[in-house]
């Protein structure tokens, strides 16, 4: 994918278009919202996740976000919290969190940028494809938590085991 940017000589600028070109590349739904913010559509294999880039110049930060559609009521908030320290002690990049007023759960990842304000098509690769990669890999934990009755650390147990062989 990279190669047919790197012909068009876009391989690197705005933190935003970026973005939007890999989303385009991707074949994502998406909407570019204002010249600071761009919004798009994955399908993952457990859920549709709304993917959005917004940049923040006076700050030089690129943030990425992912919400998995997941609302938390609240009587399961405190075990949603459990299960989010447990989750993001296993992260490299980014984390999950929980906002409170809206009651849903969302991956995010915050980049410093220079005065330029301008990434690389793969750093916006490689933070879009991690955020969907982590939802989709810790999407059934949340489930476990908030549907199946099992405690955070019991659905992280459940929900990660490496399988071997084929069925």
């Amino acid at each position: 994918m990279t190669e047919e940017f790197d012909a068009a000589g876009t391989e690197e600028g705005p933190a935003v278009d970026m973005y939007e070109a890999y989303f385009e590349a991707r074949g994502w739904a998406f909407e570019r919202l204002n010249d600071g913010e761009v919004v798009g559509s994955a399908q993952g294999s457990w859920a549709q996740y709304e993917m959005r880039a917004v940049y923040r110049p006076e700050d030089g930060v690129i943030q990425f976000l992912a919400f998995p559609d997941i609302k938390v009521t609240e009587e399961k908030r405190s075990a949603v919290h459990e299960a989010l320290g447990l989750i993001n002690e296993q992260l490299w990049l980014g984390h999950f969190e929980f906002w409170s007023q809206a009651g849903i759960i969302v991956f995010r990842q915050a980049s410093l940028v220079d005065e330029s304000g301008t990434i690389t098509l793969s750093e916006a690769e490689t933070t879009s494809e991690a955020a969907l990669e982590e939802c989709e890999r810790f999407y059934p934990v949340f489930q476990f938590v908030l549907w199946g009755g099992k405690s955070p650390s019991e659905a992280i147990a459940a929900a990660l085991i490496d399988t071997q062989g084929e069925a």
